[in-house]
């Protein structure tokens, strides 16, 4: 591992900076933290030749992640494919369009991988034995097998009517799964006391400054994938908000060590319009990030009150992105649409951002002749409960190429 640039953790509001530990707010103006680096400590040591030459997994990019050696947990994961969209392209009448596929990443197929990978990591430099999170499904199942592959012991909240597909998911991997009577945002704030009260490695909680900072992989691999270039356009689910944060926090990095040229990207933001505080932020020309009462299928992205909003909020805006939401109707109508054009399985929340880049398109919000990335964060295997009724039956028929004849004859199929 070549040496730690990382300086110490740094209040995003009033620039107090503290020593590298398990804490995530500033004592001061109870400000979220941040890793800080020491960016110029890689001039001329971090190239793209060198990147290039290391396995196609996450730590390809390991000087800017916050580990201080080789990552113990998550060592293969990372490197998903991107995915250039034509068939959608030609439907959605645009002229480059690329899906960012994490709802293949190693090893529970939703982008969490990557962010568990680091807090669980670093989480072990810590000497924590015992982890945990808050979670609305993936992160439950990505804490849970990533845990048990390192030895951990661990513990997830989640909501308790949190779709089976991710319960089940989290289940085998043999964690303690807490279901708690109430919302994501209420899961949240108990696991802030139980992390308090029992001094576990909380993964968006205590180690949450760490564990955000994972999803930069995930522009890292774009832009390298790209040609090593950043997309014009990209589109990002928000749940917290924290995903257009460090989206827009690795292009910047790679700007500023000199990887790629500034492309002047822009980050847009989709929502559930049952749970979009920030679109609407977006949306009303304000900051202010109002807390609502979620009710969505769309249940990954379900938080009501957005830790990373405001940040979210002033990412968009300044990059000169937008921001969107839409019905649970249209989250289903676009799972399949990607299914069916590009042949990817989504959860609810790639259906969210594909309805919603669909939206800023029609609007105008979205240029059509400019290249566009779309983030797909999850599998839909995970959440089948959401699209079981707008999926056609299969026609039942006995095991008699009659029978079959007469569905051929129906559909209009010719013989050879």
């Amino acid at each position: 591992m070549s040496e730690s640039i990382v300086r110490a953790l740094k209040c995003r509001e009033c620039g107090q900076e503290y020593p590298i530990e398990p804490t995530h707010v500033c004592e001061f103006c109870f400000g979220p933290l941040e890793v800080a680096y020491d960016y110029h400590k890689l001039e001329g040591k971090f190239t793209r030749e060198l990147i290039e030459s290391r396995p196609q997994t996450m730590w390809r990019y390991k000087e800017l992640l916050p580990i201080d050696g080789e990552p113990t947990v998550g060592a293969q994961n990372g490197f998903t494919p991107l995915v250039r969209a034509k068939r959608l392209e030609k439907v959605l009448g645009v002229k480059e369009l690329y899906i960012k596929n994490d709802s293949v990443c190693y090893p529970t197929l939703s982008f969490k991988d990557r962010v568990v990978s680091v807090a669980l990591s670093k989480a072990v430099e810590f000497g924590f034995t015992t982890v945990a999170c808050a979670s609305t499904g993936n992160l439950a199942g990505s804490v849970a097998a990533n845990a048990a592959a390192a030895g951990l012991e661990s513990y997830v909240f989640i909501p308790h009517d949190l779709e089976q597909g991710k319960v089940l998911g989290a289940g085998i991997f043999g964690t303690n799964i807490i279901g708690i009577k109430g919302k994501y945002d209420d899961v949240n704030r108990l696991c802030s006391e139980v992390a308090g009260k029992y001094g576990w490695a909380f993964v968006n909680v205590n180690v949450r400054p760490f564990y955000a900072e994972g999803s930069k992989s995930l522009a890292y691999e774009v832009m390298e994938q790209l040609g090593w270039k950043a997309p014009k356009h990209v589109v990002v689910p928000m749940a917290s908000g924290s995903l257009c944060t460090k989206v827009d926090k690795a292009i910047k990095e790679f700007i500023k060590l000199g990887l790629i040229e500034d492309n002047g990207t822009a980050v847009y933001g989709a929502q559930a319009t049952g749970c979009s505080p920030i679109a609407k932020s977006v949306k009303d020309g304000t900051d202010m990030i109002h807390p609502v009462h979620a009710d969505t299928i769309a249940k990954s992205l379900a938080i009501g009150n957005p830790a990373d909003g405001y940040y979210a909020n002033r990412v968009i805006n300044e990059s000169g992105g937008w921001a969107e939401d839409i019905s649970d109707e249209e989250v289903v109508a676009a799972m399949k649409l990607l299914a069916e054009t590009e042949g990817i399985f989504a959860e609810t929340a790639g259906g969210v951002t594909l309805g919603c880049a669909m939206k800023m398109i029609e609007s105008g919000k979205l240029p059509r002749d400019e290249s566009i990335v779309l983030c797909i964060t999850g599998n839909g295997l995970k959440t089948q409960e959401a699209i079981v009724d707008a999926i056609t039956k299969p026609r039942i028929i006995n095991a008699s190429l009659k029978e079959f004849d007469l569905l051929a004859e129906a559909d209009g199929v010719a013989d050879a």
